[in-house]
């Protein structure tokens, strides 16, 4: 969210209604009360009409007048509560100056200098403003029960308020003014003004208990990770929130939350891509240490390969799929590790296609002695591979790979099982018209 600069109306209002007389809901003024509501649904709907406030209100009450001495204009001040939404104080300027309204939210915050409010929000139907937050929070895509709330201030068109919810986290939330429960609603995290230096705060909580939300994704994620320390990272433009935790035993996750649930957790190893990856932990090393795991993983699936980068791809439940660069050869591989032994399989680059995959780090023409064994397997051994192309799947989950020879006559289509990789048949190009390398039509 871009910072916004706004004019912190909400001091205005406190410094207009400092010598308004509250109307007191004491036994002795039962009479005055009573007055003064049937004085504001006589005339504050009309006012409440004009102010912008969609709602149709049921209660009213009149709080009082004061009197500019200078420019000797009046103005009046009701309080109402709305059939639904939040409810208002109006500021009605005599003259016929459009009405200002205000949230019972920022009504009932304390004032810049930390005084108790000089006008909140009395009426019955307005005694509990947290709860009719409702709609807006759920406007704004909130699944959150409010704990605390405050007004911050207005704009000509929006009114910001903060809102704690319970759990831990915290939002500043932009809605229009008046606050109409139909209108626009967005919510940003506190996280995000806690990192910025412009004029909004969050100040119900401190920036630590909202980050205690961590500990919940941390625990969601069942990685055996007691949190040692937390930190917000930033939010996608598709509206996902990052967070990073660091663990008691060394290790780190990056978690990431949709509208409030886990969505994803990466290892910090795994990381290096991701919005900048991990801080809190030692990314380097624990990097290194899997680069050495899947070293030792590649070596056991029967590919000799030294580790010296990998990068994942996003893997299916079970599997850790990661491409890998090899120190101590050209050619690198797609890794496919699981628990079992019987499912793992590292695949060179020129096959990776096969099982779903391309390489970025290595380029395909190095393991292109793998596929000319193939060939061998299958009895045609005159072909040294000089390209390879995918052609597609069959009906029965095998896959075709036309491959070109080096000494320019036709090559061949071999087909292949994918899981394990292994060559089952293959055709001369001779004898098909869907081959399509070069030499090869």
């Amino acid at each position: 969210m871009k910072r916004v600069a706004i004019g912190l109306a909400t001091a205005a209002l406190a410094l207009a209604l400092g010598t308004v007389a509250a109307v007191s809901a004491s036994k002795k003024e039962e009479a005055a009360l009573a007055a003064a509501r049937t004085q504001g649904m006589a005339e504050a709907p009309a006012v409440a009409q004009a102010a912008g406030i969609a709602c149709q209100v049921t209660d009213a009450r009149m709080v009082g007048k004061t009197r500019d001495p200078k420019t000797k204009t009046e103005t009046s001040f009701y309080e109402i509560d709305c059939d639904r939404g939040v409810g208002f104080v109006l500021q009605a300027p005599s003259g016929g100056v459009k009405p200002t309204a205000f949230s019972c939210i920022e009504a009932n915050s304390p004032q810049p200098d930390g005084k108790p409010p000089s006008l909140p929000c009395k009426l019955p139907g307005n005694a509990n403003p947290l709860v009719d937050l409702a709609p807006l929070l759920t406007k704004a895509g909130l699944n959150c029960t409010p704990d605390a709330a405050r007004g911050i201030g207005q704009t000509s068109k929006n009114t910001f308020l903060e809102v704690s919810c319970q759990g831990g986290s915290g939002y500043v939330l932009q809605v229009d003014a008046p606050a109409n429960p139909d209108g626009s609603a967005v919510a940003n995290d506190c996280l995000v003004f806690d990192a910025s230096d412009g004029n909004i705060k969050c100040t119900l909580r401190d920036a630590a208990y909202r980050l205690a939300v961590v500990d919940r994704y941390a625990a969601a994620a069942n990685n055996g990770c007691a949190v040692k320390d937390r930190r917000y990272i930033g939010m996608s433009q598709a509206g996902s929130i990052y967070y990073e935790a660091a663990c008691q035993d060394g290790k780190g996750y990056i978690y990431k939350v949709d509208k409030g649930q886990l969505s994803q957790t990466t290892s910090c190893e795994k990381a290096m891509a991701l919005l900048g990856g991990c801080t809190l932990t030692d990314a380097k090393e624990a990097q290194t240490a899997q680069a050495g795991l899947y070293s030792n993983l590649s070596r056991k699936a029967g590919f000799d390969c030294q580790v010296s980068k990998y990068a994942p791809f996003p893997s299916p439940p079970g599997k850790d799929v990661v491409e890998l660069a090899c120190g101590n050869r050209p050619d690198g591989a797609v890794g496919v590790f699981t628990t079992k032994a019987e499912t793992t399989q590292v695949v060179d680059c020129a096959r990776a296609p096969i099982v779903g995959y391309r390489c970025s780090f290595s380029k395909p023409e190095a393991s292109f002695k793998a596929v000319t064994a193939d060939l061998r397997k299958m009895g045609k051994n005159e072909c040294e591979v000089s390209a390879v192309r995918v052609m597609g799947k069959t009906a029965s989950g095998t896959t075709y790979l036309e491959t070109a020879c080096a000494d320019g006559l036709k090559g061949y289509i071999l087909e292949y099982r994918s899981e394990p990789l292994t060559p089952v048949n293959a055709v001369g190009c001779a004898f098909s018209k869907d081959c399509a390398l070069p030499g090869n039509k």
